[in-house]
């Protein structure tokens, strides 16, 4: 059998008579990063909040290191970090002083407290911030000194919803560094995410969910290739004139989709696509007011699935 560290069996979260997370099911294998990729009000944070224990399952099986979270909540805890997406740092204490109060939380010794404090100040590149109370910090040090507390007792799983939202896009890279060693040195992460790049980054495999259901899992590269392709290609054209630009194109589109006054068409054959639609529109005396042809991406497989955009809440 696998070595899963989550497992997942149609798993429910009610909340009153609204029904969050509708019977999802998923497995999370040791030391891969597993995402969750969906929009605001998805049901990404509503699974996450199961996992870690924090919001009881209403149905179904959900075992994280092998045993039921329901019945086994206090140990599992013992053995996960969590970076939540609210700031929950304490304002009026320093950087080193958040670290040595959470490591209490862990009723870590005093001395292992301060080892694991310097080696996370450094890891987390905050060794020039350590006496600086957090208030004072930007967003972008705040969310790094949030992952590095989670790492204090040096978790088997850490669970990140959210990580970076609201950080600037500088910012949002050197988290994603950090995350890419934790990554590199073992360390299984369960990511909840809407951005794009942040997914197909560090995830090796994850989920689609849309209105608390799965539409589809498997690895990002995978999933572009599958639906859409390797390449789009955006038009600016009426759309009175969209069919007969495209007619005699069907060898090359693999899909397409309206996308505002935009038309899309997914391709392996980016090139000789725009090429055959240039000439199309020569002949027709058609104008074609925009285009760009560009890398497909999961945003493109979320539009194909849904018809709906990731930044749509």
């Amino acid at each position: 059998m696998r070595d899963y560290i989550i497992s997942a069996g149609d798993l429910v979260k009610r909340f009153g008579d609204f029904e969050a997370v509708k019977g999802v099911s998923f497995a999370v294998s040791r030391g891969e990063c597993f995402g969750l990729l969906g929009p605001n009000g998805a049901g990404k944070t509503s699974i996450v909040k199961m996992i870690y224990g924090f919001s009881p399952v209403t149905s179904g099986k959900l075992e994280v290191f092998g045993e039921d979270i329901m019945a086994r909540a206090r140990n599992i805890k013992a053995r996960i970090g969590v970076v939540s997406q609210e700031d929950n740092l304490d304002p009026e204490l320093s950087v080193r002083e958040n670290l040595l109060v959470y490591a209490g939380y862990f009723r870590m010794k005093k001395d292992l407290a301060q080892k694991r404090a310097d080696e996370i100040l450094a890891f987390m590149d905050l060794r020039d911030k350590s006496g600086e109370v957090v208030e004072h910090l930007s967003g972008g040090l705040k969310r790094r000194l949030t992952i590095g507390r989670a790492l204090i007792n040096r978790p088997e799983l850490l669970i990140l919803d959210e990580p970076t939202t609201g950080l600037d896009p500088y910012a949002r890279h050197l988290v994603w560094q950090r995350l890419r060693k934790l990554k590199e040195s073992g360390t299984t992460m369960l990511l909840t995410t809407h951005y794009l790049e942040e997914a197909s980054q560090l995830c090796d495999r994850l989920i689609i969910i849309h209105h608390g259901k799965i539409l589809e899992e498997g690895t990002p590269r995978g999933l572009i290739e599958g639906y859409v392709g390797n390449e789009a290609l955006e038009l600016g054209v009426d759309p009175l004139h969209r069919d007969l630009l495209t007619e005699g194109c069907e060898d090359l589109i693999r899909a397409r989709q309206t996308l505002g006054d935009d038309l899309v068409l997914f391709t392996d054959r980016g090139r000789e696509l725009a090429e055959r639609i240039s000439e199309r529109a020569v002949s027709l005396d058609v104008s074609i007011n925009y285009r760009r042809l560009r890398p497909a991406n999961l945003e493109d497989v979320f539009l194909h699935l849904t018809g709906e955009t990731l930044e749509k809440n």
